[in-house]
C-alpha cells in the first residue's frame, strides 16, 4: 500500500460539522510514515483539539484498515500545531457539568443484544415526555447506534457551540426529546473500529460534552453485555441507576442475571431500578385481545422475584413496534397495545426511584 493509496482512504473520511470535506482536504493529515508493514498517521488540529477528534481518528483507522494488506499494523494519532495555544481539556478531563441540571441519569442495559433494549429505551424516552417530563437520551451503544434510525434523525448533524473556552455539542431535539447519538457522526454503513479505551472516549464526549439543559430524566442506552464500556460509563457518569432488559427465553434471562450481578457488584454499586420484559407475549393486529407465548411466559417476573427487584412492565411484541422503528416514529406515540405498554411502564418508573 503506497502513499498515494493512503491518501486514498483518508479522502473517505469526511467531517460532519465542516460541510462533509474530508480531513486531507481539510489540512488534518500532518504527516504520514508507512515503513515495516506498519502505518503511522498523524492529524494535526490547529489551535485546539476538534471535538470529533475520536470519531475522526476512528474513522481513518477504520477506513485503512478496508484498504490494507492483511496483517497490516496501523496506528493514528493526533496532535496540535499550535503549542501555544493553551491545552485543550482531554476526554479523560471532562467534567459533569453539564448533568448539573439533570435530575435522574438511567442506564438502559441488557445481558445481551436482540432483547429489544433500544426499542424499549426511546419509547420510554418518549413516554416520558407524554407524560410530562422533560427528557434527553444518549445513544451509547457505540458499535450498533440504532437511535438515529428509530427516531427519523438519520440526516440530523449536531451543531457545535464554545462557550468560555469550552466546545460542547447541541443535542437533536424532536418529539420535545433531546437526542444524542455516535451515529450522527457515522454513515449508516460505516464500521466503527474502536478498541475500548477509544470507545471509551468517544462516548464520554457524547454524554459529558452536550449542552443537555435542563431534564428530568436522561436516559442511557448503553451496549449490550458486561465489558468494559460498561464499567467506564457507571465510573465516569452519576448514574442513580439502570433497568434491565430481558426477553422471556432461558437464554436471555440467564445473561440478565449477569448484567444485574455487575450493577450490583461492589465496585460498580448502583441500584437496579427494575426489569422490563420485551417481548412478553405477541398480539395479532386483527385479534388485539389474544396473548401468544411464543417465547416462553412470565421468565422476567420469575427473574425479578428471584432477586427482589421491580418488575417495571411487560411489553408485547406486535407489528407496530417493528413498523415503527423501521419508519422512526416511535410507537409510545400511540394509544396501541403496544403504547399504552410503555406509558404504563414510564408511570411504573416513576413509583420506583
Amino acid at each position: 500500500m503506497d502513499r498515494s493509496d493512503i491518501i486514498k482512504a483518508l479522502k473517505e473520511v469526511l467531517h460532519p460539522g465542516k460541510g462533509d470535506a474530508n480531513i486531507v482536504d481539510l489540512g488534518y493529515v500532518d504527516s504520514i510514515d508507512n515503513q515495516d508493514n506498519k502505518i503511522t498517521i498523524t492529524l494535526g488540529f490547529p489551535k485546539r483539539k476538534d471535538p470529533l477528534a475520536d470519531y475522526l481518528v476512528g474513522s481513518a483507522r477504520a477506513s485503512l484498515y478496508r484498504y490494507a494488506p492483511a496483517g497490516t499494523e496501523i496506528e493514528v494519532k493526533t496532535i496540535i500545531k499550535e503549542d501555544t495555544q493553551p491545552k485543550k481539556r482531554t476526554p479523560a478531563d471532562l467534567g459533569v457539568e453539564e448533568l448539573s441540571n439533570v435530575k435522574h441519569i438511567i442506564g438502559i442495559a441488557s445481558g445481551k443484544g436482540g432483547v429489544g433494549k433500544s426499542t424499549v429505551a426511546v419509547n420510554l424516552a418518549v413516554a416520558l415526555s407524554r407524560i410530562g417530563y422533560k427528557v434527553g437520551l444518549a445513544d451509547a451503544d457505540v458499535y450498533g447506534p440504532s437511535v438515529p434510525t428509530m427516531t427519523g434523525t438519520e440526516d440530523a448533524l449536531p451543531q457545535a457551540m464554545e462557550e468560555d473556552g469550552k466546545e460542547l455539542i447541541l443535542p437533536i431535539e424532536k418529539y420535545g426529546i433531546k437526542w444524542m447519538s455516535i451515529g450522527y457522526f457515522a454513515k449508516k454503513e460505516q464500521a466503527l473500529i474502536w478498541r475500548g479505551p477509544m470507545a471509551s472516549n468517544a462516548l464520554k464526549q457524547m454524554i459529558l460534552q452536550v449542552r443537555w439543559g435542563d431534564l428530568d430524566f436522561l436516559l442511557i442506552d448503553m451496549p449490550p453485555g458486561t465489558g468494559d464500556i460498561h464499567i467506564s460509563l457507571v465510573n465516569d457518569i452519576p448514574m442513580e441507576g439502570a433497568i434491565i432488559v430481558t426477553t422471556p427465553q432461558s437464554v436471555a434471562l440467564s445473561d440478565v442475571e449477569k448484567g444485574v450481578n455487575m450493577f450490583r457488584n461492589e465496585n460498580v454499586n448502583k441500584k437496579v431500578f427494575g426489569i422490563v420484559e420485551n417481548m412478553a407475549w405477541f398480539t395479532p393486529k386483527e385479534l388485539p385481545n389474544n396473548k401468544y407465548y411464543i417465547f416462553g411466559k412470565n421468565g422476567g417476573s420469575t427473574l425479578a422475584e428471584k432477586y427482589g427487584i421491580e418488575l417495571l412492565g411487560q411489553i408485547p411484541l406486535v407489528e407496530g413496534i417493528c413498523e415503527s422503528g423501521d419508519s422512526g416514529e416511535p410507537c409510545a406515540l400511540t394509544d396501541g397495545p403496544d403504547g399504552k405498554a410503555f406509558i404504563e411502564l414510564a408511570n411504573k418508573l416513576i413509583t420506583t426511584i
